[in-house]
């Protein structure tokens, strides 16, 4: 299973998530929801790169099996608040993942 979890700061913001886990709906290379969570997940750090102009602290494990995300401190008010708006994106797509697939993948939002 593919779990997800978001951590929030003290102003309800977004500041990290982690996703770790196989989702194993699938074989592998054909694991539809496995793809669809690599592609949210990689697309919304890939936006907030070029979008963003900002590098998030990314640590990640071989295996694609872990990846962890942090904003950096220090960032202006406006790019801050574009971050929170990918990530909320991602959020909500992750969400819609889990309302049809339940059995593989689960997510934690304070």
């Amino acid at each position: 299973m593919i779990r997800i979890s978001f951590n929030r700061n003290d102003r309800g913001l977004i500041d990290s998530f982690t996703m770790s886990g196989h989702a194993e709906s699938g074989p592998y290379g054909q694991d539809l929801v496995c793809a669809g969570a690599s592609a949210v997940s990689f697309g919304s750090v890939n936006a907030i790169a070029v979008l963003c102009d900002t590098e998030l602290e990314v640590d990640m494990e071989g295996d694609g099996g872990y990846l962890s995300c942090r904003i950096p401190d220090g960032l202006d008010p406006n790019t801050y608040e574009k971050i929170q708006l990918i990530l909320d994106a991602m959020l909500v797509s992750f969400q819609t993942m889990e309302a049809q697939y339940a059995e593989f993948i689960k997510i934690t939002s304070p």
